[in-house]
């Protein structure tokens, strides 16, 4: 589902591009599967995709680019494979200064260490912090009632990290980025907010352009879900911003 914070901020990147975004709603969440889950997961959808001829992948997930990225460069190359880790790291060290780096994320992405490991990787200088919010996913996913709710827990998942804490926060799950208002309203203006789908959008619109593969056809979207349409529906259109209006079911 979050994934589609990565499509609205490729949409806008890319308005001219054809996308196919395909949802593995029969095995959400990633979050909490094995490595070796995540990447027999995210081979079949890739499968499937390139089945139906895409000219490049985009893996909007981060557990999914945190375990399988490799993999997936590996078994499908030369077709330019994308994900969202080294987008945001490489946007939150740019955005970074001696206080470090906060990457906030689902415990199975903190735990890994994809992101810390990016960051140190590009400045070793820098700190870096991790910290697993594990119920901002279902958060996300509820839209914007139970606001209250919301604000409490946003609260106590950022309890000490002003003043004195990383003045950037990195946000390591596609499903964060619905919170960035309320974080920037909780922490003030001195915090940075840096979101893994924009830095993604940016990094892949330019990367189509030097490679020659930007369309100009006109864009368009179309929607895959491997369950629950109606769901897929319902709770898409909070990370999307808009109706998703028709769906097709697979079977991978």
């Amino acid at each position: 589902m979050g994934g589609l914070t990565v499509l609205a901020a490729l949409r806008k990147a890319l308005p001219d591009e054809q996308f196919l975004y395909l949802g593995d709603t029969a095995r959400l969440p990633y979050g909490t599967k094995t490595v070796e889950t995540v990447q027999r997961y995210a081979a079949k959808a890739a499968s499937h995709l390139i089945d139906r001829g895409v000219k490049a992948l985009v893996v909007a997930c981060n557990t999914a680019s945190a375990s399988a990225l490799q993999t997936l460069h590996a078994a499908f190359a030369p077709l330019p494979v994308y994900g969202v880790v080294e987008p945001g790291a490489d946007a939150a060290i740019a955005a970074a200064d001696n206080s470090g780096v906060l990457v906030l994320a689902t415990e199975s992405t903190i735990q890994g260490g994809a992101y810390q490991r990016a960051l140190t990787t590009r400045n070793a200088r820098i700190p870096v912090y991790g910290r697993a919010c594990p119920l901002w996913v279902t958060m996300a996913e509820q839209g914007p009632q139970n606001a209250s709710f919301t604000r409490t827990v946003l609260q106590h998942d950022l309890r000490g990290l002003v003043p004195g804490g990383p003045t950037t926060l990195l946000l390591g799950c596609t499903h964060f980025p619905v919170f960035t208002n309320r974080l920037q309203d909780l922490l003030g203006a001195d915090v940075r907010v840096v979101d893994s789908a924009r830095t993604t959008a940016a990094y892949v619109a330019e990367q189509l352009a030097s490679t020659g593969l930007l369309g100009a056809h006109g864009g368009g979207t179309r929607y895959l879900a491997t369950d629950g349409v109606n769901r897929f529906v319902q709770v898409g259109r909070h990370f999307l911003g808009e109706e998703i209006q028709q769906v097709e079911v697979v079977d991978l």
